[in-house]
């Protein structure tokens, strides 16, 4: 049976948590055509996933050696408490709350906090930030909004990627506000390795790599960037490319000298600075904790359901299972219940965004279902494999 994206024909499911051999790694945002192919999560012959394999891995892993090393680490890059010595990079959600503050409580540092503004922000995200920033202080970037609009908009035309705009200003803002305020440690949350995002172990390297533009032909949103440049300026598009400028610093992740648990972050960052969740259970899963700053999340999460057959409960879930919060049983439960309920609450002003009609949204979508994943039943898709 033909298959869209390169995905592995045979659907398998690791026997640990609840996802399947069809996660996607993360690769770089500006190699992604509509025709280029993905790679997946790392799979061993004993159907466990490269995720269960780094929770493995860190039950042996010695975390107050892990923590001298950040201390280490630190002080060589700690000041005097009159200006800023790290940048944390964040949105204001659980996660950046909890390893700026952790650098500042604890271990006495003076972060400065970045966030590249969500496309649209949640009123409860919105909130959180500004309660992230209220005991430090924090540089905000809203991108020329048009052109992240644009971009939006032809990455989910072309690569059912909605998420795409802002996940390059993600990875590309701090590094450029870290060699404009000349500071040479940035220091970002969990690693990707914690949800099967790279296949590597729970003992790599604690550096980050910086994003790379390719020698030539480069894409923005499964778009070429010559193409864009037809409609928009250099210095406009240079929001969604990597800071050209040198920079003598490094990009560390606290995940890997800190055993990295999403709850414990949550509860942190709850008594730290009163963490707001969203009012209402997230739509596609059971939480309401999670990604819940940018109401584009909801349709990112519904787009990777229909892409690769898992959607937002399958990420929940096979978390809190290798966290031990869950056990699998409950998390395929859980699966069954809410993977794939479709997002209706932001859904009117998300199509407004994206300047589309209801007919073509779904055409779009209809287009992205591989054949070896969905089968259609008169007016209904169905999903050909399901965790059990």
């Amino acid at each position: 049976m033909s298959t869209l994206f390169g995905l592995p024909e045979e659907v398998r499911f690791c026997r640990r948590c609840v996802l399947s051999n069809q996660r996607p790694l993360t690769r770089s945002e500006y190699t992604q055509s509509a025709d280029s192919p993905l790679q997946t999560i790392a799979w061993d012959a004993e159907d466990i996933c490269s995720a269960c394999r780094v929770r493995e891995e860190k039950d042996r892993i010695s975390w107050t050696a892990r923590e001298g090393a950040l201390i280490e680490l630190l002080d060589q890059h700690r000041g005097n408490g009159t200006t800023a010595d790290v940048l944390v990079p964040g949105s204001g959600g659980k996660d950046s709350i909890y390893a700026a503050y952790v650098l500042k409580e604890r271990y006495g540092m003076t972060p400065i906090t970045v966030t590249w503004a969500p496309t649209l922000y949640t009123d409860w995200g919105r909130r959180n930030q500004l309660r992230w920033a209220a005991r430090m202080p924090n540089l905000l970037c809203t991108p020329p909004q048009e052109l992240h609009r644009a971009i939006t908009r032809v990455a989910f035309r072309k690569l059912l990627h909605p998420f795409q705009a802002f996940t390059i200003g993600q990875k590309v803002f701090a590094r450029r506000m870290a060699r404009v305020l000349g500071l040479p440690l940035v220091m970002y949350g969990e690693s990707e390795a914690e949800y099967g995002g790279k296949p590597v172990s729970a003992s790599q390297s604690p550096l980050r790599s910086d994003p790379v533009l390719p020698t030539s032909d480069p894409y923005l949103g499964g778009r070429l960037y010559a193409d864009w440049r037809r409609g928009w300026s250099a210095a406009e598009l240079s929001w969604y490319l990597p800071d050209p400028q040198p920079w003598a610093g490094t990009i560390h992740q606290l995940g890997y000298y800190h055993r990295w648990v999403p709850q414990a972050a949550y509860y942190y960052a709850v008594k730290t600075v009163g963490f707001e969740c969203a009012p209402e259970r997230t739509p596609g899963t059971y939480s309401k904790y999670n990604s819940l700053d940018d109401k584009m999340d909801d349709l990112y999460y519904y787009t990777r359901y229909i892409k690769f057959g898992m959607g937002r409960a399958t990420a929940d879930a096979a978390q809190e299972i290798r966290s031990g919060h869950l056990t699998r049983e409950e998390g395929v439960a859980l699966v069954h219940l809410y993977d794939g309920e479709f997002p209706q609450r932001f859904f009117p002003e998300l199509l407004d965004y994206l300047r589309l009609t209801e007919e073509a949204f779904w055409s779009t979508i209809d287009r992205f279902r591989s054949p070896h994943l969905w089968a259609r039943e008169g007016d209904t898709w169905r999903l050909r494999h399901q965790v059990q």
